[in-house]
């Protein structure tokens, strides 16, 4: 309930903050005198809703979605000793972190990762690749788990997608003022839209998607800081500094599929402007701050 509510007051606070910048900028009135005619209202709860709702129904069927893409198998009655260990591992993390017993799942895939997702801390996935199991031992395993399970209890999934909301209202208000603006004002379309609209719209979208995507991207890497402080917490300091210096040794890069990237424990690396768009922060910069952490 809290969520839902958390979702409702961001989704009309980020309306009302863009109504009344708008209206205090005078960019209606400008419009207007420019004779554009364009009802500011009705597309910013066009675009929220279009932008909140996309954001959420992806988060909704993000169990779903992780489990087609990865072929991940849920535990549902553990066959062997790893897998007790799995699930009862994760049975008491999630008990120390005082939430629901998330869904424990393995995918065959060669790379060390994991990836935690789903609506609600209640309502969990925690998927661990057999490249993990097979490269890792118990210690840094654990302390992996404990990563993804910190993501849960922390809200990471709904408050990401809280955020790509917003930027998405951001991207698609802002992009069809642009493209309206150009239309009526340099290319004088006096009635409907024009071609200038559409491509201005477009190319619009295209460049404040970029900004949307390294805003994102921005605060992705600082929620893996706070997972790792959550992973220690859990599981203990020199557990989460070994497995993020395992992940250092393996050679080979994370394989999540990019939807899912962002919630791994690991991401593939980047140098200059790439490292804008990382979805975590280098594990040097990782492990620095978990050794720092009194």
């Amino acid at each position: 309930m809290k969520r839902i509510l958390l979702f409702l007051v961001t989704n009309l606070a980020v309306v009302l903050v863009l109504s009344i910048t708008l209206r205090l900028l005078g960019v209606d009135r400008i419009l207007d005198a420019q004779g554009t005619g364009l009802d500011l209202n009705s597309l910013l709860a066009f675009a929220a809703v279009f932008g909140f709702g996309g954001s959420f129904i992806s988060l909704a069927m993000s169990k779903w979605t992780a489990k087609q893409m990865t072929g991940a198998q849920v535990i549902e009655m553990p066959r062997n000793a790893q897998e007790h260990w799995l699930v009862t591992t994760v049975q008491k993390q999630a008990q120390d972190a005082g939430i629901g017993m998330p869904e424990v799942a393995i995918y065959d895939a060669p790379d060390v990762n994991a990836f935690a997702t789903g609506m609600s801390k209640n309502d969990a996935l925690v998927a661990v690749s057999t490249g993990l199991l097979n490269n890792m031992n118990q210690d840094e395993a654990e302390a992996v788990l404990a990563h993804e399970v910190s993501h849960i209890a922390n809200g990471d999934m709904v408050t990401l997608a809280l955020i790509q909301g917003v930027v998405n209202t951001f991207v698609m208000f802002f992009s069809r003022v642009i493209g309206h603006t150009v239309d009526r004002v340099v290319f004088k379309t006096e009635e409907g839209h024009g071609p200038a609209f559409w491509i201005t719209t477009i190319v619009a979208e295209l460049l404040l998607g970029i900004l949307a995507t390294i805003i994102v991207m921005w605060f992705s890497r600082q929620r893996e800081f706070r997972a790792d402080a959550g992973g220690a917490s859990l599981a203990g300091r020199n557990k989460m500094v070994a497995a993020l210096r395992r992940l250092q040794i393996n050679s080979q890069q994370a394989q999540l599929p990019e939807q899912l990237a962002a919630f791994g424990i690991s991401s593939g690396g980047g140098t200059g402007l790439r490292n804008l768009f990382r979805s975590h922060p280098p594990l040097e910069e990782r492990i620095a701050a978990l050794e720092t952490q009194r």
